[in-house]
């Protein structure tokens, strides 16, 4: 088990998140803004901030660990491929997590409710919701349809303030605040034992696509409005 550095990054919301930890998934630092649109301009200076101030050169790294989503097109596209581009070219090991079951994961120690329970729904475009729960493939749920709970089921709700129970985007706002922590924690065990992804595999699991843009639908995706989530390389 290597004990350099890991860096940790997710786009899969209006918040992105950076972060370092250590190879036993202990939380160094973390960083989020609202990053809008701008991915593609301030990602990748972030995260040579965030280097700079802790002391880590690039070369010190021991791995990467990307969020795979669910989440929009450009958040997406622009953290995987940075994740990508930083495992190229530093010869890094590359782990890819899923968001939601790590928003999910996140939020157990705030609610009490198994993450098996907890049911995380986000935006979908300006008016549907992508529903995700353990075990199976994230679903698309059309405006003016509730997302229906089991009586043990609690819900998270991420980036849909206004528009979800306030008790489900207060949940929310904890599982963010402890996403960098959970996909450090998976992303650190899985690299301890070797099991990093294939660059050329890692796909994100796109929500929504920019129209005309279509994807060809993989063994395990999930059917979007306007293209496809899902796809091999990406973990949950």
């Amino acid at each position: 088990m290597t004990a350099r550095p890991l860096l940790v990054m997710d786009t899969a919301t209006t918040h992105a998140v950076i972060a370092l930890g250590d190879a036993d998934g202990t939380l160094r630092e973390q960083r989020t803004w609202e990053a809008g649109y701008r991915h593609g301009e301030e990602l990748l200076a972030r995260i040579v901030a965030l280097l700079a101030d802790s002391g880590v050169a690039a070369g010190d790294l021991g791995g990467i660990i990307v969020g795979t989503g669910p989440g929009a097109f450009t958040g997406l596209r622009v953290g995987i491929a940075t994740a990508k581009g930083l495992a190229h070219g530093l010869g890094l090991p590359i782990v890819g997590l899923a968001t939601g079951a790590s928003l999910r994961r996140a939020a157990v120690a705030a609610s009490g409710t198994p993450t098996d329970h907890l049911v995380l729904i986000q935006p979908a475009g300006p008016s549907d919701r992508v529903e995700s729960r353990e075990g199976a493939a994230p679903r698309i749920v059309p405006v003016g349809t509730d997302t229906e709970l089991a009586r043990d089921e609690r819900l998270v709700a991420v980036d849909l303030r206004g528009r979800a129970p306030e008790a489900a985007v207060s949940l929310g706002d904890t599982a963010m605040d402890g996403l960098a922590g959970a996909l450090l924690a998976a992303g650190a065990a899985r690299l301890a034992v070797g099991d990093a992804d294939n660059l050329a595999r890692l796909v994100p699991e796109y929500v929504t696509l920019p129209r005309g843009v279509r994807m060809p639908l993989p063994d395990d995706g999930v059917v979007v409005s306007g293209g496809v989530s899902g796809g091999k390389g990406s973990s949950s």
